[in-house]
């Protein structure tokens, strides 16, 4: 039988997302502003990041480079992780979301807390070597399949400054077994199916938490924080 990851084409993926409005609403699925979605995932991210302080000491002399990836349109930026770092680029390949990035931080472009934006997806995206206190990808590491996630994660490694870290919040399913969804071409993959992954890439796993409060219709949502192994 097909792995549900063999289903996973780029090209819908773009397809489906470049035409969804470039809005909080369009980029949550329906749960926007106008739901307790927004706030309640911001404020599981503060939380999350606030206890793993002590295990995220930035080396003497670096600056806390961090990474959204799968930005779109710079909402998690604008409104969580500008807060712990010092700099921000941005990884998205939808060309609608860049747009409406630029204007959603434009304030904090001025303010010289937005560094570079790559219009790319995350299989094309490679880190400058040992730049980046914290690379978070927030909602969009189901668009790869498990080979090239593993790939993905074996890039981003090299791309983090000693005791650096990676974070990955994302839905999870409550089978056990994983799901491919065609309406945007990607795949819901279990807590078990994440941490095969995450050995595989040479990623150990420092903590975990679950998202609370989120609509009881949604997948349960987990924070991964991971370190290289070596």
């Amino acid at each position: 039988m097909d792995r549900p990851d063999s289903h996973i084409n780029y090209n819908d993926a773009i397809d489906y997302w470049s035409a969804t409005p470039a809005t909080v609403d369009g980029v949550l699925g329906g749960y926007g502003e106008g739901t307790t979605v927004p706030v309640l995932d911001v404020l599981g991210s503060n939380h999350f990041l606030r206890k793993l302080k002590s295990r995220m000491v930035p080396a003497e002399g670096c600056k806390r480079y961090g990474v959204d990836i799968g930005a779109g349109i710079g909402r998690v930026t604008r409104d969580m992780l500008h807060k712990h770092c010092d700099i921000v680029d941005l990884v998205e390949p939808v060309a609608p979301f860049v747009e409406q990035m630029h204007v959603e931080l434009a304030d904090l472009k001025k303010e010289g807390h937005v560094g570079e934006i790559y219009e790319v997806g995350m299989q094309d995206w490679t880190p400058e070597p040992k730049k980046y206190w914290l690379i978070w990808c927030q909602w969009c590491v189901g668009h790869l399949p498990d080979d090239e996630l593993v790939a993905f994660f074996q890039r981003c490694k090299s791309g983090l400054q000693s005791n650096g870290t990676i974070v990955i919040k994302e839905n999870n399913t409550i089978t056990g077994s994983d799901d491919f969804d065609p309406q945007d071409s990607s795949v819901t993959r279990s807590d078990e199916t994440f941490k095969s992954i995450f050995e595989r890439a040479g990623l150990k796993l420092i903590a975990s938490e679950r998202q609370k409060g989120l609509p009881k219709e949604l997948y349960p949502v987990r924070m991964y924080a991971l370190k290289p192994i070596d």
